[in-house]
């Protein structure tokens, strides 16, 4: 199968920027926001938001990143922040694909032991093959893809980001 660009760089660019004015508007009425990308591509997909957010408002931005095994999503989360940094503050769940679902509905159970004011997801695809009840509240694109069909991203700071489907 052959590779083909779904996302350019320059789109992705406009993605982050909508996403990013999409959380202000969302949370406009809070004072501090924590973005909590998965690690690896969620987290850097959750750093430029992150910027992105920090451009256009007055809102403190944190940034937690997210460890979980996306292949045995079962084992203990570990987050880059303690969980008294994001207690009754507004949280973002960022990741850059949304497939099944898994990894994302595990990582949103982590974080519900925890007082949140708001708690909202985002991802720069959304696939729309879930296995289960998940959403992205802010998404950059949906697909109808095959099963048999992969997207990827790739985040390259010397070649520009895309994002693949082969």
């Amino acid at each position: 199968m052959s590779n083909n660009i779904i996302l350019t760089n320059q789109e992705i660019e406009h993605k982050i920027k909508r996403i990013a004015y999409q959380i202000y508007e969302t949370f406009v009425d809070e004072n501090e926001v924590v973005i909590a990308g998965i690690a690896s591509n969620g987290s850097i997909f959750a750093q430029k938001i992150a910027s992105a957010l920090s451009e256009i408002s007055t809102l403190k931005v944190s940034l937690c990143e997210v460890k979980i095994n996306k292949q045995n999503p079962q084992l203990p989360i570990h987050t880059s922040l303690p969980k008294e940094d994001y207690e009754n503050k507004g949280l973002v769940l960022v990741d850059d694909v949304l497939n099944s679902g898994t990894t994302l509905i595990y990582a949103v159970r982590h974080f519900l032991d925890v007082p949140l004011k708001k708690f909202k997801t985002a991802v720069l695809v959304d696939r729309n093959h879930k296995k289960y009840p998940v959403k992205a509240d802010f998404k950059g694109i949906s697909l109808s893809t095959s099963l048999l069909e992969h997207v990827q991203v790739v985040f390259d700071e010397s070649n520009g980001d895309s994002a693949f489907l082969s």
